[in-house]
């Protein structure tokens, strides 16, 4: 009998929603054991937000400053980078401004979801997508959640499954 997503996932799923606000969020993720939340509205599914979404909004890509160098009358300037590194200070800084947005300013609209009666090799090949690198799966049947798989979800179930045999 094939594994199917029902067989796999936790039915009590812990949501946000898109007007929570981020600090929120934050401290709720700080009591979890998991790393993040589907966005729901009117229970179907609208976004999903994860530590790395809010992470990433405090520590941007980059914060170097290129600032030209040159005066009249050189023709061409010279560009030094300087580095902004963010501390705490920063930190502080950034955590004061956003924590009051809407979840729906960070979370991933684009959610991948299965339903109920997906197969396990349809939930593996989704989740070892290296482009959207994906953790947990919202099961979704008739537009509502039902449910949500995580990675560790499948290996529990393949380790089983292994040692059944």
């Amino acid at each position: 009998m094939a594994i199917t997503a029902r067989d796999l996932m936790t039915n009590d799923v812990e949501t946000v929603a898109p007007d929570d606000e981020i600090g929120e969020v934050l401290t709720r993720l700080a009591r979890v054991q998991f790393n993040g939340f589907p966005v729901t509205e009117d229970g179907e599914v609208v976004g999903i937000v994860t530590q790395h979404d809010l992470v990433h909004m405090f520590q941007p890509s980059d914060r170097t400053l290129w600032i030209p160098i040159g005066f009249p009358p050189f023709l061409e300037s010279l560009e030094y980078g300087f580095d902004l590194s963010w501390d705490e200070l920063d930190t502080s800084l950034d955590l004061a401004k956003n924590a009051g947005k809407p979840i729906r300013s960070v979370m991933t609209e684009d959610v991948v979801t299965v339903t109920p009666d997906d197969d396990i090799d349809h939930i593996l090949d989704l989740l070892v997508d290296t482009e959207r690198d994906i953790n947990r799966l919202p099961v979704v049947e008739d537009g509502s959640l039902v449910g949500i798989i995580a990675r560790q979800d499948v290996l529990r179930a393949l380790r089983d499954e292994r040692r059944e045999e």
